[in-house]
Parts: structure tokens; sequence; C-alpha cells
């Protein structure tokens, strides 16, 4: 394992060998030819280099964009490293580190916050690289998404909230008010009694009982908790950002490309790869209101599902122009949008993410729009000291963790019993014996071969049986080596086999730590995220 210079003691592994990572991705870390025609630049400084150059020649509305985020930021507390960077955006030779997320309740899961970390950190090492130019990380909160089910969930230990809402419509929009129960019950077992869970009480209590939507409430957690970074939130559904973007959307709305191009670059990857993200032929909603519903063009109307909404074509782009924040890009043109408003050079996202960008670099190309570098995230796995110390007990290395339980268990019976599990010697002497015996009964008859391979067939069933039964005689011999795999398994990989930052959220560990969860971050945390980051608390 490959050591990082950090008080927390982290250090790092190939990701291909933790299992937990799609072909297109190892692919993509691994700059596999089959993949190269569906992005723009490598992942690495040479990449950015050239990303920073082409960039130039895509303007945005900057004066808007840093409008419109003052407008956003107004009511928010004053956070010098913030306020540095909104001004920096005025400046041409200024450019953004982009995250996304929607904003899920309470975080969600911990990869929320090591994706606006991340951010943070390639933007500090661009920085460093590239000194004649600005980066400033900026977290795009997905408030349109309306997937309360995804969005309204989190757990802590063994509990787990859900909020149950008769709201509809963008989740960001959401009134907060009805969230005091909810977060009263997760309070009572918010624990241990320290100073980080009180602070994290407080912080809950100011996001979300003392804001009036969710997208408000998210900014505020952001803002507070890594805005000492100079992290910038930006919400995308905003009437004076959305203007930035009614040129294209007036086009694919009446004359859509999205759905033939992404058609075209799904049959190209479907060669060696799955497609994550399914397109239609309007790839717009509706929005307004508790209203998000799609777009249907029937014939020469365009129709708002569910809705008796409709409209001509000539409506539809008065409709456009006039209020351009009804109009809602879903996954196939959001990172269009984002592009559109933001001047992005790199946009930092986990596997799933990845792999619907690379079905759109021909979308980006026909509007004439930046296609950014792709980044994955950086993957965190947290190891306290209780788990290390078992971990150390059972002789087992970082790489080890991640193989499957059985196997885990199968060579660990193997390395500490004394005793013989296989019958290789005596299925020898057997074997031997049967083919003597079918030498001699060829010898007499031919067609008795077959009996003595079916005699021999048989035993090596019967043999295999009691191979199977000693195993598991040793396995209880040893059980409490055993359970302590189990149960370290379990610890690290909750639920079922999954990822400690895809389960619980960031104040799993924050609980524990306090801000110096996130300094870890910050010190550990690799610019490209091409490895998976373990850190010993």
């Amino acid at each position: 394992m490959q050591e990082a210079e950090c008080k927390c003691n982290a250090g790092y592994i190939p990701l291909p060998d933790t299992g937990f990572f799609s072909r297109l991705v190892l692919d993509y870390i691994g700059q596999s030819p089959s993949l190269r025609p569906f992005y723009e630049f490598q992942p690495d400084l040479e990449g950015m280099q050239q990303a920073i150059e082409q960039r130039k020649k895509y303007p945005v509305d900057r004066h808007s964009l840093v409008n419109a985020l003052k407008e956003q930021y107004s009511n928010s507390a004053q956070m010098p490293a913030v306020e540095r960077n909104i001004r920096l955006l005025q400046d041409e030779n200024t450019f953004t580190i982009c995250t996304a997320h929607q904003p899920n309740l309470a975080t969600g899961y911990a990869y929320f916050i090591y994706k606006i970390m991340h951010a943070i950190v390639l933007a500090a090492h661009l920085g460093k690289q590239f000194p004649s130019y600005n980066f400033v990380p900026v977290y795009y909160i997905g408030s349109e998404d309306d997937d309360i089910e995804e969005l309204g969930f989190f757990r802590y230990n063994d509990h787990s909230f859900r909020w149950r809402t008769p709201q509809t419509g963008a989740v960001g929009s959401m009134r907060t008010e009805e969230l005091t129960n909810l977060f009263q019950d997760f309070f009572r077992i918010l624990g241990p009694t320290n100073e980080h869970t009180e602070y994290l009480k407080e912080l809950l209590t100011n996001a979300y009982l003392r804001h009036n939507t969710i997208s408000e409430a998210t900014r505020y957690l952001v803002h507070t908790l890594m805005g000492k970074y100079g992290i910038v939130v930006i919400d995308p559904q905003d009437k004076i950002l959305k203007k930035a973007f009614t040129q294209i959307a007036t086009q694919e709305l009446c004359s859509p490309e999205a759905h033939r191009l992404v058609q075209e670059t799904n049959r190209q990857l479907q060669a060696g790869y799955s497609t994550q993200a399914f397109v239609r032929p309007i790839n717009f909603f509706y929005l307004d209101g508790g209203i998000r519903q799609r777009i249907e063009m029937q014939e020469d109307t365009w129709k708002v599902v569910g809705t008796g909404i409709s409209w001509t074509g000539e409506q539809l782009r008065q409709t456009v122009n006039e209020h351009p924040e009804y109009f809602s890009p879903n996954v196939i043109l959001r990172g269009l949008y984002q592009e559109s408003i933001l001047p992005n050079v790199a946009f930092i996202g986990g596997g799933s993410e990845l792999a619907y960008w690379m079905q759109l670099k021909s979308v980006f190309e026909h509007y004439k729009v930046f296609y950014p570098t792709l980044v994955l995230r950086q993957s965190v796995q947290f190891i306290s000291a209780y788990q290390q110390d078992i971990i150390n007990k059972l002789h087992f290395s970082d790489r080890d963790i991640f193989l499957p339980a059985e196997q885990l268990v199968k060579d660990r019976i193997s390395q500490l019993s004394q005793n013989d599990l296989k019958a290789d010697g005596e299925w020898h002497t057997i074997v031997q014996a049967l083919q003597s015996i079918r030498a001699k009964a060829a010898r007499v008859d031919k067609s008795l071969e077959r009996s003595v391979e079916a005699a021999l067939k048989k035993m090596q069933y019967q043999v295999e049986i009691v191979e199977k039964k000693i195993y598991k005689a040793e396995k209880r011999n040893l059980s409490t080596e055993i359970d302590r795999i189990y149960k370290m398994k379990a610890m690290l990989f909750p639920g079922n086999h999954s990822l400690q930052e895809r389960y619980y959220t960031f104040m799993q560990e924050y609980a524990h730590m306090g801000d110096r969860y996130f300094e870890c971050l910050e010190k550990t945390i690799l610019p490209f995220g091409d490895q998976f980051l373990i850190i010993n608390n």
C-alpha cells in the first residue's frame, strides 16, 4: 500500500483490487483505446492543460453568473474564501471545477461530501500547477430532481430515517417545516454525546428548521461545513441562469437532436459497455410549483404529461423566452446546461455519472458547448481503531479486506489448520487401484471398462462430500477466527456488502472526528481520484 503523509494514517490501493468498479470505469482510468472516442481530454495534468486552452474558445456570461450567485448568497453568512471565488469568476482567467449532486436530506451518503472535497482538492492542485489561472470549486445542486424516495432518506448506525411528505415536484423547492419531528427523532439516537454530535444537532437545526426550502438548507450545510475551502454552491433553478440556456433549450425542444445523437453513440458504446442514461425524443421536464412532468411532442403540439398544458411551436418559443425557469433539462441535457453557464474545465463524478457523460459527447459537439475533462471522484473508506485492531489480528492487508468473505475464510482456514483437509493423496491411491481393476476387467470383457469408470465417478463424488464435511468441521473448530472475519466484513461493508460511502452519511465519522474529518480528506484525496483511499481514524 502506498502511504500518504497524514496524521490520519491514510493510504491507497488500485481500484481494480476492490472489485467495486465497472469495466467502463476501469478502462477509463486505464486509458483503454476502446473508450477514447467517447470523451475529449485525459484526466491528468496534460489533459487539463489542453482543456484550459480549449475552454477559452467557449465564453460564458460571467456577469450574469456572478449576479445570480450574489443573489443566491444574499442571505448566507460571510465566508471570505467563497466571496473571493465569486469575485474571481468575473475574470476571464478563472475556471471552475464542478461536481454535481442532488440535495439529499442530511447529505444522504458520505460520497456527497467526498465529491465536494475532491473538487476543492483538484482546484487547489491546478492552482499550483497553473499559477497564471484561477480555479474555483463549484457544487452544482441537482435541485430540480423530483425523486423524494431517494433524496429524503439517510442512515445513522443501525437507524434509517425517511421523509414522507405529500409535497411533489422539484425536491430543492420543497418546504422544510415538516421535518421537525424527523430531526427530533434523529437527535435522540445521535451519539456518542460529545462536542461533535452537539454541533451536528445545531448544524442540522439551523439548516433544515430555519431555512424555507431544501435547496436553501443544502446550501447552508455545504457553506457552513466547507465554505472555508472556497466551495461555491450554485442552484441551477434560477431564471437568470436559465436565460443563458434559452437558445439551446428552444432548439432542442422545437427541433430535437439529442435523441438521434445519443442513440447513435449508444450503438457504438454498447459494442463493449452498458449504457447508463435513457434518452427520450424530448429531454425536458416542465417545472412549476409542485409540477415536474415530462414534455412530449405530438405532431405539431407539445404537451406536458398528466396536465392540460400544451403549446403550439410559436407558443412554446415564446414561453421558453419569457419563462426559461419552467424548463428543466433531464439527465441527457443537464450537463449541457451546466457547461453553458459555468466556465468549467473539469467535471467530477462517480462511475455512473462518467458512464452517462460518455453518451453525450456528440450532443455537446452539435450545440458547440464545451465538453470538460471527466474526473472520477475519489472513493474513500474510513477504518476505525477498533476495526483496524480486528484486521491486524487477522493479519489482513488493505487489499485483503475487499476480497469475498468466503475466500478470506477459506484462506484463513488453510493458514491455521494443522490438519490435512484434502484427500488428494488418498484419492490418487484410489484412482491407481481402480485403473488396475479396469485393466483386469477389460482383459475379460472390454465393456466392463464403463462400469469401472462409473464407479470411479461415483467414488469421486463421495470423496468430495467427505472433504466438504472435513472442511466444515475444521471451520467449526476455528469458529472464533471465522466469526471475526464475518464481523470485520459486516462492519466495513454494511448492508448487502455495500461500500461504506454509499451506505452512511458523513456524520458517521464526523461524530468521532469533528472538523478533522474534512482536514484528513483535504490532505489525502488524490487530484485525479484514480486509486481507492483508505483512512485509518
